[in-house]
């Protein structure tokens, strides 16, 4: 054989015609069974060990088990007894005593509390009771409590009125200067008690503590009055813009002038003794008003003219 033409014809085969190597070649394996020989029942946990295991979760659960029971018992024990104590007629309420009202009736506050004869004492919001009496003009506090098996016990502290407020109308003031109800004149609220006038309704809406003491100054000034005898009677305190106070007397409504409010009222009034021990029985009853508002040491008298 001709060399020549061999080494020819290795050199002109084609570039499709060279050979894959091996390891160039996608190769497609199959997986291997990896089931494992046997049945289904075969692999299931013997009897005994599922019989254990539920044996062990029984004994585990019994502690919840047996406080969720007695929970619940209690629980149905809590609301027989609440049944039983809420509608059974043996707590039906027979009596509502009343106790500290002065100015209203037992059987006005009877009526003014949501309870009736009849309904159950457990039953009876004692807070609601004692909120709708508080709601009532007169009344400043109330307790109350049942006595069992059939009672209910209203305690009522009242408001005590120590003048007559005019805010745009007639008011019951108490000692700490807040009106609490409006003044039925003709029912006889009020009767007795001084008025105080010349507070304006919009001051105590707007700052009602400052105007509340106020009220409470011009009070202490009228106890301060009627610490000596020999002074006439008061029938009015009135209180200007600059809260001066003039004393009006209750038989013949003259006209006291102390000047404004503060610690120079005591020394004023002091003042104003020694010159109505000086002034006569006629001079007193024709007494217009008398100053004491412009210097401590000085009286000016003002009298009518005589008829």
């Amino acid at each position: 054989m001709d060399r020549s033409r061999r080494g020819t014809a290795k050199q002109t085969r084609s570039p499709s015609e060279s050979t894959v190597p091996p390891a160039s070649r996608l190769t497609v394996r199959g997986k291997k069974n990896r089931r494992r020989p046997g049945s289904v029942w075969s692999r299931l946990p013997r009897p005994g060990v599922v019989v254990d295991a539920c044996g062990r979760a029984v004994r585990r659960s019994l502690p919840a088990l047996a406080a969720t029971a007695g929970i619940t018992v209690i629980g149905v024990g809590l609301w027989a007894g609440y049944r039983f104590v809420t509608t059974s007629e043996r707590f039906a309420i027979t009596s509502i005593e009343v106790e500290g009202s002065t100015h209203l009736s037992a059987d006005q506050i009877r009526a003014a509390i949501p309870v009736k004869l009849g309904d159950n004492v457990f039953a009876t919001n004692l807070g609601g009771v004692a909120a709708a009496l508080q709601a009532t003009p007169w009344i400043a506090t109330a307790d109350v409590h049942r006595v069992l098996p059939h009672t209910l016990v209203v305690e009522v502290t009242e408001h005590t009125p120590v003048a007559i407020v005019e805010l745009g109308e007639l008011y019951l003031v108490d000692a700490k200067g807040h009106p609490f109800k409006r003044a039925q004149l003709e029912g006889g609220d009020g009767a007795g008690l001084p008025v105080i006038t010349g507070i304006e309704r919009a001051d105590y809406e707007t700052i009602p503590e400052p105007t509340a003491a106020t009220i409470t100054a011009a009070l202490a000034a009228l106890t301060a009055w009627r610490s000596e005898p020999s002074r006439p009677a008061i029938g009015e305190l009135h209180l200007d813009a600059h809260h001066a106070l003039t004393l009006r007397t209750y038989e013949h409504a003259t006209a006291i002038q102390l000047g404004p409010l503060g610690p120079e009222l005591a020394a004023r009034m002091h003042t104003f003794d020694a010159a109505w021990a000086e002034l006569s029985a006629p001079e007193r009853l024709r007494a217009r008003a008398i100053h004491v508002d412009a210097r401590i040491d000085q009286v000016t008298v003002a009298l009518n003219p005589k008829d």
